[in-house]
């Protein structure tokens, strides 16, 4: 039964100043959150303790973005302004390995159900694969100037994608088939994507302000949020208690969306602090990484029945 929740405890932890920029993060299979460091070009890792270790990329200007964990057991991530996919192993040591297209802008990043890495190229409509030992395929997309953002792993072997300048859920599958699915509202620009643990895909609207769900068979629901110029960014399922949690950009909330549809929100404690990628780790405890420099931290209050 999922608790009947009531209000949330948020805390604010500053793990860098404010031009480092946190971005993203990941819990590893080590226990620990990886974070990438958009600005300073670092990848940093924190531990339940408060203990930090910080990676130094080069160059710094690299602009690591999205990252995630890996199906060899280190944390992988695209570093959008020198185009690469960089791999960090849970010792810390780095590579990383070139885009074959130059300029491409790799963004999003997801393991697939393949044992390989897919990712998003933001310049050059792609969809890129990536094994781990390096080894990288392009795939085309059929639209151009559409903007492949966030990217995530589906329950039907095939992976999914958001084209937020082609306003579109796309699909490619592990031969390289791909099928876009346009949505209801136009100029939507989607950005985030995840799957819950019904197998469903939820998105982010970031110009809609609302949030979208689809289905294996490409059936499209939208959800609008109470303040539509939130500007909702990243999302991502929570297994431990059923729903997915989202991130509002201009409004500075974390939110979370029930399998109905039914939207919480809570306000951070620190006006226009960015929040952009989160994690749930295996205590239902949600991290957001603040571009501003911190990572909040939430707890849900459930209410007695």
């Amino acid at each position: 039964m999922i608790p009947n929740y009531g209000s949330a405890v948020i805390h604010e932890t500053r793990i860098a100043g404010p031009d480092a920029g946190p971005y993203d993060l990941s819990a590893g299979p080590d226990g620990a959150l990886w974070v990438t460091m958009v600005h300073a070009g670092q990848i940093v890792r924190l531990v339940r303790d408060g203990h930090l270790d910080s990676y130094q990329l080069a160059p710094a200007s690299c602009g690591p973005s999205i990252i995630t964990e890996g199906p060899d057991g280190a944390m992988w991530f695209t570093r959008n302004r020198d185009h690469r996919i960089g791999r960090i192993a849970l010792d810390g040591e780095t590579t990383s390995f070139p885009v074959p297209t130059p300029d491409s802008g790799p963004f999003g990043i997801t393991t697939g159900s393949d044992g390989a890495l897919w990712f998003t190229e933001m310049n050059s409509d792609k969809i890129g694969r990536i094994t781990t030992d390096g080894a990288i395929t392009e795939y085309p997309l059929s639209v151009s100037q559409a903007l492949p953002a966030a990217i995530i792993a589906g329950a039907d072997q095939a992976v999914w994608f958001t084209l937020n300048q082609g306003n579109a859920i796309g699909r490619i599958t592990p031969a390289g088939l791909i099928t876009l699915h346009p949505l209801p509202t136009p100029g939507a620009a989607p950005v985030g994507i995840c799957r819950d643990t019904d197998g469903a895909i939820w998105f982010v609207e970031i110009a809609a302000g609302q949030i979208g769900r689809i289905s294996p068979d490409g059936r499209i629901e939208e959800f609008p949020l109470p303040d539509r110029d939130a500007r909702p960014h990243a999302i991502i399922a929570d297994p431990t208690v059923g729903g997915c949690w989202f991130t509002t950009w201009a409004a500075g909330r974390i939110g979370h969306i029930a399998p109905d549809g039914k939207i919480d929100e809570y306000d951070l404690p620190t006006p226009s602090s960015e929040p952009h990628g989160l994690a749930v780790t295996g205590d239902g405890i949600v991290h957001v990484a603040l571009e501003t420099g911190g990572l909040a931290r939430l707890e849900r209050v459930a209410i007695d029945p």
